[in-house]
């Protein structure tokens, strides 16, 4: 998409997650992408008007790219399927394809320079400079909230989903119930890499795919082959000379999985 212009967008119904921009298509069409970028877990497109678009994927939201070589493999033009709610023709022959069955996605408009109502408040990227050990033990010291809910907190780290905080702490032998301040600077310090490494790793392999996730070629990710403890209830711990059994439990509404028995 950048660098080429949007010859073509179709609209194919008023509202997502939150009802889409007025004249959306209008106001897309003809639109030259001059950079494409990423914050916390939203997908921005500066456009030549001076506006940019925002995408969030949600639950079951995913980009389809056809028309063009991606990888290895040429993907054609295919069939349009029911859920195809956004469609962009872009120069030279591509097609983007924003489709969602559950419709918990999001896509806007908002002016370019300015800061998106979604996109307040969000806390450091995990991979930038900001994100830091010193950081990290300020924003954990003296919070009585589990650890878990702190590093989902989109305010204390952006783009930290379920799945990577529960095999991060996993890794670093933390018991996600565990009030967040009652860590030692060592442990919030050491939570640092270990985030960055998941993620590292789970990018490389294409990210998760559990029910709906698909690459923007339509392939399955694959670092769910590769979970520790997400979704391994009641089987044996990966930690060698641990005999626990993964276990699960609710946290504010989200499964945890987790061993009893190396994390403390």
């Amino acid at each position: 998409m950048e660098g080429r212009a949007i010859l073509a967008a179709a609209v194919n119904r008023p509202d997502l997650r939150w009802p889409l921009p007025e004249r959306m298509a209008d106001r897309l069409t003809g639109a030259q992408v001059l950079a494409l970028r990423r914050r916390s877990k939203y997908i921005l497109a500066d456009l030549s008007t001076g506006e940019t678009l925002l995408i969030h994927l949600g639950m079951s939201g995913r980009m389809l790219v056809s028309g063009v070589m991606l990888g290895e493999f040429h993907h054609d033009h295919p069939a349009p399927e029911k859920h195809d709610h956004v469609v962009l023709s872009m120069e030279g022959g591509a097609r983007v394809t924003f489709n969602d069955a559950r419709r918990f996605g999001a896509m806007d408009l908002y002016p370019t320079g300015d800061t998106h109502w979604l996109l307040k408040g969000l806390g450091p990227e995990p991979f930038g400079n900001d994100f830091n050990e010193t950081y990290l033990a300020a924003r954990l010291h003296g919070r009585a909230a589990p650890i878990k809910a702190l590093l989902l907190d989109q305010r204390v780290v952006a783009g930290l989903g379920n799945i990577y905080v529960c095999e991060v702490l996993f890794r670093a032998g933390i018991d996600p119930r565990r009030a967040a301040g009652s860590l030692t600077a060592p442990q919030a310090a050491a939570l640092v890499p270990l985030i960055r490494d998941v993620l590292a790793e789970a990018i490389e392999a294409g990210g998760s795919s559990l029910r709906d996730y698909r690459q923007t070629g339509g392939e399955l990710g694959y670092f769910q082959h590769a979970f520790r403890v997400y979704g391994r209830e009641g089987e044996p711990c990966v930690t060698p000379g641990c005999a626990g059994i993964v276990a699960r439990i609710v946290q504010s509404g989200r499964s945890t999985f987790w061993c009893p028995s190396c994390q403390h």
